[in-house]
């Protein structure tokens, strides 16, 4: 040990070799693995025993300078050299550090940088990313309330809303996860995920795929986002996906299915089609003001952020849900940061003080401001239920002619998996233009496009909109599309079927066309090419019989497409959790597993439970290309 000291005494000045010996000895009494690393996650807790006074992000910002021998894991000189570099830093001082970031990219004012955190490339350092620290805390808040008490991960809560800690935490995909289900339940069948306190490079990866390819799945935008960036914690990307995967579970409940009242929104001559067209936020907007109009209060918003940051709408919107317990003494108030405490003890009366402090109100921050609003929705949405007959036939007539949405949801996914633009929300309404769906083709078959005859300046005119769906149908009969009878006007007009048509046409010549690239002879790849595939791969890995084509009634259990997964990943899937599929409840539990499993293997899937145990043949054949495409690569 002494040589070993006397070489690191040498190789980091900073430290004497006395200092070196209780490091290592320090180092040596942690809980080490079989080859005497130190997980990271356990790095800091190490660092206090030796130097109490260091913060997490002191410990992590040194951690970053060293390159690790083995990924998620410290060995025992790395530890001596994250103390020589925090050592190193007391010498130094860094009052500069401050200062240069404050100038980076223009961030001049103390106020603009109050709440900001920098973080700049180690290997580029002309390149940066911001991220918000109140969205960062708050973002962490809403993670420990939802998975407190997970019996996976509940060991590692409450993570520390104040510093960086949840980058690191969600390294491994399991939290991802986790927050993924809790916006949106059952999106993850959980028996996939890969638990523990000391996972391999590769489950990290797995896990992280999954996560990945269910935020796809629930319409999370993850474009440019690999399971690498999530493993190494990069800061701006997982903030970013978090945020969505947050905001797709406060705005859920803004559906005319949960909530039939919502129908007391439509303004004077708008129509429920009109109404459902709007995206949750501008919904939960209408909401806003409908309460605002009731209270008799003169003002309204159109936004989250410049709308109420004096605090008077949201008083009103309060006293207007909750009366007996919010008043609206807070409009007496001068002071806007005094104002908008009172606000949020009325809120907290309540049991709404969430997401939003009184500096975020003040600001304007708009994610933390919807998601405010959307908490105040979600528990007191304060509309008085239907009673008209008229106001219950319009409803029950739309929700008839809800039998489009699980395949509209899915080619929505699709479409967005291309990074279209605008991103699609409601499939009818966002492609009448023609300009995404002429993106689609762009993509599918580059230079396909003409785009110097499209018209691209928004808002259109109800003739150029046709003018470009027109040269959508167009280009799909160039490449042999089925579209007889089908005109651009019935794109334009949103046509269910029709559009469907032109959709699941798109959808499947981007599968073929992938598959093809992938082979070895370049060939189209037919429908039966893929049957014939999945039958072979899943005689290797099971016992169920072959099928004949996508609408085989033996779909329905899940086993088969289970055999085809195990097949591609031998031991990938436990007999242990495959039931008989006989019982509707059996074969969902089966889809569901199959599911996960594909995504936890790399595959985008964007069909549903529902869609394999009712064999639904465009979405099984989805759902067996993406396979195809990952076990060719």
């Amino acid at each position: 040990m002494a040589n070993d000291s006397l070489w690191l005494a040498k190789k980091y000045p900073v430290l004497k070799p006395w200092d070196i010996d209780t490091l290592v000895q320090e180092f040596q009494r942690q809980d080490l693995d079989a080859n005497k690393g130190l997980p990271q996650r356990k790095l800091f807790d190490a660092v206090k025993l030796v130097e109490p006074q260091r913060e997490y992000d002191e410990v992590r910002n040194a951690l970053k300078k060293i390159s690790l021998s083995r990924p998620d894991m410290v060995d025992q000189d790395e530890f001596v050299e994250v103390i020589a570099i925090l050592r190193q830093g007391d010498k130094s001082g860094g009052s500069g550090v401050g200062n240069a970031a404050r100038a980076f990219e223009g961030i001049t004012s103390e106020r603009a940088y109050e709440r900001r955190t920098i973080l700049k490339s180690e290997q580029n350092t002309s390149s940066a990313h911001t991220i918000n620290e109140d969205e960062r805390e708050e973002f962490t808040n809403h993670i420990n309330l939802a998975l407190a008490g997970d019996s996976d991960i509940g060991y590692r809560l409450p993570i520390n809303p104040h510093t960086m800690q949840l980058f690191d935490e969600a390294r491994d995909g399991l939290i991802l996860s986790k927050l993924i289900n809790y916006s949106m339940p059952d999106t993850i069948d959980e028996r996939v995920l890969n638990r523990g306190k000391r996972l391999s490079p590769f489950q990290i990866t797995e896990n992280n795929n999954v996560a990945i390819n269910s935020a796809k799945a629930i319409g999370c935008s993850v474009v440019n986002i690999g399971s690498q960036d999530l493993a190494e914690g990069r800061e701006h990307l997982v903030l970013g996906l978090v945020w969505q995967i947050i905001k797709k579970g406060l705005l859920a409940n803004i559906n005319i299915k949960l909530h039939p009242e919502l129908y007391r929104l439509l303004e004077d001559g708008e129509t429920l089609e009109d109404f459902l067209k709007l995206p949750p936020d501008m919904i939960l907007l209408r909401w806003f003001n409908y309460h605002l109009a009731a209270a008799g209060w003169h003002r309204r918003v159109s936004n989250f952020s410049s709308d109420i940051k004096d605090s008077e709408n949201y008083t009103v919107l309060l006293s207007q849900l909750v009366p007996t317990e919010c008043t609206r003494a807070p409009l007496h108030e001068r002071d806007l940061g005094e104002r908008a405490e009172q606000m949020l003890q009325n809120a907290d009366r309540i049991g709404c003080r969430r997401y939003v402090s009184p500096k975020t109100v003040v600001n304007g921050n708009p994610k933390l401001n919807l998601a405010f609003v959307a908490q105040l929705f979600n528990t007191h949405p304060c509309l008085e239920p239907l009673e008209d007959t008229g106001e219950h036939a319009e409803l029950d007539d739309y929700l008839f002619h809800d039998q489009y949405d699980r395949e509209a949801r899915a080619f929505a996914l699709w479409l967005n998996s291309l990074n279209v633009d605008p991103f699609v929300n409601y499939l009818f309404e966002d492609i009448k233009d023609g300009i995404v769906l002429l993106q689609a083709f762009d993509t599918i078959f580059p230079g396909s496009v003409n785009w110097k005859k499209v018209n691209t300046r928004r808002p259109l005119m109800r003739f150029k909109q046709i003018e470009n769906t027109n040269m959508a149908v167009d280009l799909g009969q160039a490449h042999n599309f089925s579209l007889v009878g089908i005109q651009g006007a019935d794109l334009t007009d949103g046509v269910p079927t029709l559009v469907l048509a032109v959709v699941w046409q798109l959808m499947r010549a981007n599968i073929l066309q992938t598959l093809a690239s992938l082979s070895s002879h370049g060939q189209r790849v037919t429908d039966q090419d893929m049957v014939q595939w999945a039958n072979r791969v899943a005689q290797t890995g099971g016992q169920a019989q072959p099928i004949r084509s996508f609408s085989d009634p033996a779909l329905a259990s899940g086993r088969f497409l289970l055999d085809v997964l195990n097949g591609m990943k031998p031991g990938v899937v436990d007999p242990q959790l495959v039931t008989p599929g006989r019982s509707d409840e059996d074969m969902k539990q089966n889809a569901k597993y199959a599911i996960s499993i594909a995504r936890k293997l790399g595959a985008t899937i964007f069909l549903l439970p529902e869609d394999i145990v009712e064999v639904k043949p465009k979405m099984i054949l989805t759902f067996i290309g993406s396979l195809m495409a990952i076990h060719h690569t």
